[in-house]
């Protein structure tokens, strides 16, 4: 975290995260629209992300979930990792989807264009911080992330959908560099 002043003035929960040791732990992939939430897709353990896992296990998913959350039209939006922009990842989705923003339209390295990065994972892991007990194992965890997936509000999203062009106009202010600080 990064702050002005001394640190002893800024709350001690915001400097320090504790884990349990071997804390379970998912990898999830998802997506949300205005107006809907697709489902939470666990990356089996073990799996390598690669473009080939990514398109065959994981891409047809989410399409069918934009496709259900936003039966009129949708842009397909991932972030800039190497199975999102791979070659044959680029191409499926150009014969599968009705849009979506290419390698070359990615703002390098900016996770906080994307809503599930810039609110969404937080809005879940404040719910998952409060929840009492916590998970023991996989399987308790990913029931416990689909439940709080389910009761996630779908107005702050609409909201953090809507601050995507703020967000984009920020973004390119500063050169694609770091932008939070504008937006206070």
């Amino acid at each position: 975290m990064w702050a002005t002043g001394r640190k002893q003035d800024v709350n001690p929960q915001r400097l320090l995260v504790q884990r349990a040791k071997f804390s379970p732990s998912v990898m999830i992939s998802a997506g949300v629209c205005y107006e809907g939430k697709g489902r939470l897709h666990f990356v089996a353990d073990k799996a390598k992300i690669n473009a080939d896992y990514y398109m065959t296990s994981r891409l047809p998913k989410l399409m069918e979930d934009c496709k259900d959350a936003a039966p009129r039209d949708f842009i397909f939006q991932q972030d800039s990792t190497p199975a999102h922009g791979a070659r044959q990842t680029q191409e499926w989705l150009q014969q599968n989807s009705p849009d979506f923003i290419t390698k070359g339209e990615w703002p390098p390295n900016s996770p906080d264009l994307n809503p599930l990065d810039y609110h969404v994972w937080g809005a879940m892991l404040e719910k998952y911080r409060i929840h009492k007990p916590k998970p023991q194992n996989k399987a308790e965890l990913q029931t416990l992330l689909e439940v709080i997936w389910a009761d996630l509000p779908q107005a702050p999203i609409d909201k953090a959908i809507l601050a995507f062009r703020k967000r984009l106009r920020a973004c390119v202010n500063a050169d694609g560099g770091h932008f939070e600080h504008q937006l206070l």
